[in-house]
């Protein structure tokens, strides 16, 4: 089994990887992370080093893991800063460090496939035996796998790396027919709440539209992206991607797209927001409006998402990090992982510490909100019984 490196996606067919990502997870495909560095999203001036790591045995590609050398800890939404800082006051570098991340992308899924999951663990095994001889060789302060799922967060857990808790909100579909049947699971006072909040885009004249691939036309990406950095100047930023990646991505994964659309009286773009989907979930990413409109973020963001995973038959819509209010509004409490390893064997062990606590305060957080889910006593151990979440 040989691990090699990249440092560019380009040095692999695209047939090749697209290959071993059966599922269609749509953040690891190779036109997503191709054209994240192709953009200049994803490169060396944003702190982006691409260092892709592939596993081939017999010289046929069997795993590959997106792979980046980084100098900051920017648009990883696992926060390491105060790591980085302690690292800093004790005379030490944490950059650069090695990450097996979505850049930009705070959404759960594989981070390392495998052509046959029979074999996942020994590829895990090879992929962090390489690393740990890489970092010693080349002063790399760790390693960290953000956000892989749980089948593999059980891998790393096994293998010896730190694992830390973080939480997000996602809704489960409880084979609803229609949104109707949905707001029936929910209690009286919590249906009531919800149809006031979608009735108001109805009183403001709002118009809502879900368009999906092609039906998005440049015109519209031009409008969104317009959107989507003025939401981020309004706190002080700027957007981590481009127009030219929107534009990018429209063209070569069409099937994962799928974006909202509100409209004024006069049929003008007033707010937006990106999806993503594949075959048993969706995922909204990014969101922007010109201005604050009653209720328009929780219709776009939440409700047409939901309807689009009733319609469509998907399981579980993650809707981005954070944002307590969603709970209210049907979305469960759920503890997300990240995998560490640090080679520092005194800052290993005060990490460890730090997150121990972390995940039991993260823990009984998390219990606490599940007493605010809208839902009925009855339906709530139903979905519990199924195992939807």
């Amino acid at each position: 089994m040989k691990v090699e490196f990249l440092k560019t996606i380009l040095d692999i067919e695209k047939s090749e990887w697209d290959a071993i990502n059966k599922d269609g997870y749509p953040f690891i495909k190779f036109d997503f992370l191709s054209g994240l560095e192709v953009n200049k999203c994803a490169c060396p001036s944003t702190g982006w080093y691409p260092f892709h790591a592939t596993i081939r045995e017999k010289n046929s590609l069997i795993g590959v893991m997106p792979l980046y050398l980084k100098t900051n800890s920017q648009g990883e939404f696992i926060f390491d800063w105060a790591w980085a800082d302690a690292y800093y006051r004790n005379g030490l570098d944490y950059y650069p460090k090695l990450i097996s991340s979505i850049p930009f992308t705070p959404a759960s899924g594989p981070r390392l496939i495998t052509k046959d999951t029979a074999c996942s663990r020994l590829v895990a095994e090879a992929v962090i035996k390489k690393i740990e001889d890489l970092s010693v060789e080349s002063n790399f302060s760790s390693f960290h796998i953000l956000l892989p799922n749980n089948k593999e967060i059980e891998v790393y857990k096994d293998l010896g790396l730190s694992i830390r808790t973080s939480n997000s909100y996602h809704w489960f579909n409880n084979d609803y027919i229609d949104f109707e049947g949905f707001l029936n699971d929910l209690t009286s006072r919590q249906r009531k709440n919800l149809k006031k909040e979608r009735e108001k885009i109805i009183s403001q004249e709002i118009y809502m539209e879900r368009l999906v691939g092609e039906q998005i036309s440049e015109a519209d990406w031009k409008e969104f992206y317009n959107l989507y950095q003025i939401t981020y100047l309004k706190r002080g930023m700027q957007g981590y991607l481009n127009l030219e990646f929107f534009l990018d991505i429209s063209k070569k994964i069409p099937e994962n797209i799928m974006m909202v659309v509100a409209r004024d009286k006069k049929k003008n773009l007033i707010a937006g927001a990106l999806n993503f989907f594949d075959k048993k979930n969706l995922y909204g990413r990014y969101w922007g409006a010109k201005e604050e409109y009653d209720s328009l973020h929780f219709e776009t963001c939440y409700y047409q998402g939901i309807e689009f995973c009733i319609n469509n038959k998907l399981l579980r819509f993650d809707p981005g990090v954070q944002g307590h209010h969603k709970i209210k509004r049907g979305f469960f409490p759920i503890e997300t992982y990240s995998a560490h390893l640090i080679h520092d064997q005194r800052f290993r062990t005060a990490i460890n510490n730090f997150l121990k606590e972390e995940r039991t305060h993260i823990k009984s957080h998390n219990q606490e909100s599940k007493e605010l889910l809208p839902f009925k006593k009855e339906v709530m151990e139903s979905i519990y019984s199924k195992k939807v979440v």
